[in-house]
């Protein structure tokens, strides 16, 4: 019976961890999908309001 406690406490502590890394990634896919969408969009606006600031090479 001891052997199986251990057994399933390994388990659970192998799950847990597995479970908390997943939960890690998740956010960072988050975290990775919001700055792309800002980053895009600060160089579009950028894009936009520069274009009647620059001068043309004569």
């Amino acid at each position: 019976m001891q052997t199986l406690l251990k057994i399933a406490g390994a388990i659970l502590v192998i799950w847990a961890a597995f479970w908390m890394i997943g939960l890690v990634l998740k956010a960072v896919g988050w975290l990775l999908v919001a700055a792309a969408v800002v980053t895009i969009g600060y160089v579009g606006y950028k894009a936009v309001t520069s274009g009647s600031e620059r001068k043309q090479i004569r």
